[in-house]
């Protein structure tokens, strides 16, 4: 993995990676000191962008004791919105209709949001949630929400045509246009993709 300076400002983007499959398992990748760590188990459901993944852990153990229902830590901290969402994601129903699933995921993840506008000097690991994303891994739909529209918005790959392209023509990549706030996509959009240059990935300098 390659990172690079967070877009607009002079602060060097690091993070944490979660990988999942339609199994339900988990994986959480982070460096420390370098080295690459991987922590894997199908129980890891929720992750934030500080403390090492092994202080996270450590420090939702002692919540646990406490009980959420009773009290849950509730500032902006990475650490206490990780309480936030182990309390919550294994509280909620569990259930496989779609239409309760997918809006559930996401009001577990709006109550760990930090609201648009808030900073916190010296410590920019604190910031603004700027998207939210649900993945259904089992139907293949993609959701996106932009805090600054009201609209959700998902791909549904089944509409998407993933065959082998012809190997004497140009592979076509696509995208759906989310910059800025002024589009006005809603619900399932695949039609609006458009023809478009690939992305480009930081390289090792």
């Amino acid at each position: 993995m390659v990172s690079y300076n967070l877009p607009g400002t002079e602060l060097f983007g690091t993070l944490h990676m979660s990988i999942s499959d339609a199994t339900g398992d988990n994986a959480i990748l982070e460096y420390i000191d370098g080295k690459l760590i991987i922590h894997h188990d199908p129980s890891y459901l929720v992750m934030t962008n500080s403390p090492i993944y092994e202080e996270q852990l450590a420090i939702n153990n002692y919540w646990k004791d406490i009980q959420g229902t009773k009290m849950l830590p509730g500032t902006n901290r990475a650490a206490d919105r990780f309480v936030r969402g182990s309390f919550y994601i294994n509280a909620v129903p569990k259930t496989d209709d779609i239409k309760v699933a997918v809006p559930i995921v996401f009001s577990v993840i709006r109550n760990l949001s930090v609201p648009y506008g808030i900073s916190t000097e010296n410590q920019p690991n604190i910031s603004s949630t700027r998207w939210r994303t649900v993945s259904d891994q089992k139907n293949l739909i993609y959701y996106y929400e932009d805090i600054l529209n009201p609209n959700v918005v998902w791909l549904n790959f089944k509409n998407l045509d993933f065959s082998k392209p012809d190997p004497k023509k140009e592979l076509k990549v696509k995208k759906l246009v989310l910059e800025g706030s002024n589009y006005n996509y809603s619900g399932e959009s695949s039609d609006g993709l458009i023809e478009s240059e690939p992305f480009e990935f930081a390289k090792p300098e």
